[in-house]
């Protein structure tokens, strides 16, 4: 790969990273090429465009206001940048409709972010949604979707 396209890209995922955490939305979707798409496997969620993203941002944010990500590793691959880091946070706002618990969580996160040239044209996020609500204190959750 172009040494250069590689150093734009991991700026662009600094960005987005950065501007997530500051809670400067309009600057995450901005790191997207026109039309931010991300994929959550833990869940199935798949969240497209700008309205729908958002909205994905503001919902967890709410939740989990001090969100963000810590140990972040990187790799390159022709049309994508592969991280892997620890995402943080605390319970301090509604969850799925569950009251906050105050109590916070740590797991590991593989994002890939895919790019058409220098921007992310799809976020696609793994990680263990079963060790985040034991964390936070709602393990029911998993009961529930068990059910379901």
């Amino acid at each position: 790969m172009d040494p250069e396209l590689q150093a734009r890209r991991e700026a662009v995922v600094k960005e987005h990273f950065a501007t997530e955490v500051a809670q400067e939305f309009a600057g995450t979707l901005a790191t997207f090429g026109g039309h931010p798409h991300y994929e959550i496997m833990a869940t199935g969620q798949v969240f497209d465009g700008d309205d729908e993203v958002m909205a994905y941002y503001l919902t967890t944010r709410t939740a989990f206001p001090d969100q963000r990500h810590d140990n972040v590793r990187t790799h390159f691959g022709e049309n994508a940048v592969i991280t892997e880091f620890d995402l943080l946070g605390t319970n301090l706002g509604e969850f799925y409709g569950l009251p906050p618990t105050g109590k916070s969580f740590r797991v590991p996160v593989c994002a890939i972010f895919f790019f058409e040239g220098d921007k992310i044209v799809n976020e696609r996020i793994y990680f263990d949604s079963a060790s985040l609500v034991n964390q936070i204190g709602h393990g029911a959750l998993l009961a529930a979707l068990a059910d379901t």
